[in-house]
């Protein structure tokens, strides 16, 4: 049992997560850090004292439910939850198969949905915790060669949004960040899986898409490790946003979509007004 906050983390074999987690760990939180393989968890981030590392396939709801198990078997109670396992599948989408949007869908949206479920109880039943969410400046608007990839992020937006309404009155609060584009390694080759099947006429783009998100693998000018700080912060707060933009880029990115939306409100403004009986 912990009497220190406990942070359950996502995704921490690599990318932000081992980031999020050293950053919870010296702030002096215990953690409970996830990851489909216990031994690359453990080689990332290191031991200590405060710190469980648990199997976790975020496609899995029953490796939720067993590590939210092991987690207040540890702890005691999980005050904040950080989801931020995923994938990019990247690719046209006339070129990604069924499956590989599927597999997107199943670890972007369909993962933290479960993780979430897992612990939600534990959170209603202590009427306190916060939950957050890693989506991405593809959450916002959609890029070219992102389909997959948007898709699930606008989801999660969805899903959270919705989540936070049917949860606050429990104590428990919810947090999007859109972080924009930081060092990880989400376009390597680690994580970014490339289309399965060909389509003549996307032939010549795909091949300019491939050598630029190639090129761009750990040049990103975004550090994740200042965004897990920011995370620590924005944490501590008595009531934190529900959304927290992380990065220049991802600012111009939400202050253009807002610019786009007006001028889409006002293109129509009598026929969209019209729609009464």
């Amino acid at each position: 049992m912990s009497d220190k906050k406990v942070w359950f983390i996502t995704g921490a074999s690599r990318g932000m997560g081992v980031d999020f987690v050293k950053a919870a760990l010296a702030a002096g939180f215990a953690v409970v850090a996830t990851g489909r393989n216990t031994d690359a968890v453990t080689k990332a981030v290191g031991k200590s004292d405060d710190l469980l590392v648990v199997k976790l396939d975020v496609t899995s709801p029953a490796d939720a439910e067993a590590a939210a198990r092991a987690a207040v078997e540890r702890f005691g109670h999980i005050d904040v939850l950080l989801n931020s396992a995923g994938n990019f599948y990247a690719g046209y989408f006339e070129e990604l198969t069924p499956e590989q949007i599927e597999r997107s869908l199943a670890t972007n949206l369909l993962g933290p949905m479960n993780v979430t479920r897992a612990l939600l109880p534990v959170m209603r039943k202590q009427r306190s915790g916060h939950i957050i969410s890693i989506s991405s400046a593809a959450g916002l608007v959609g890029f070219e060669f992102c389909s997959a990839y948007a898709a699930s992020q606008l989801g999660l937006e969805g899903w959270m949004e919705s989540l936070q309404a049917e949860i606050a009155p429990f104590g428990i609060n919810t947090t999007v960040v859109n972080p924009g584009f930081i060092r990880t390694e989400l376009i390597s080759e680690k994580s970014m899986t490339p289309a399965e099947l060909s389509v003549e006429d996307y032939a010549e783009r795909r091949a300019q898409q491939m050598k630029w998100w190639v090129s761009q693998s750990g040049q990103q000018p975004g550090d994740p490790a200042k965004v897990a700080q920011a995370l620590i912060r924005i944490a501590n707060e008595k009531q934190p946003p529900r959304r927290f933009i992380a990065g220049a880029d991802a600012i111009g990115i939400a202050k253009q979509k807002v610019a786009d939306l007006q001028a889409q409100i006002e293109a129509y403004p009598d026929l969209s007004a019209a729609m009464g009986i």
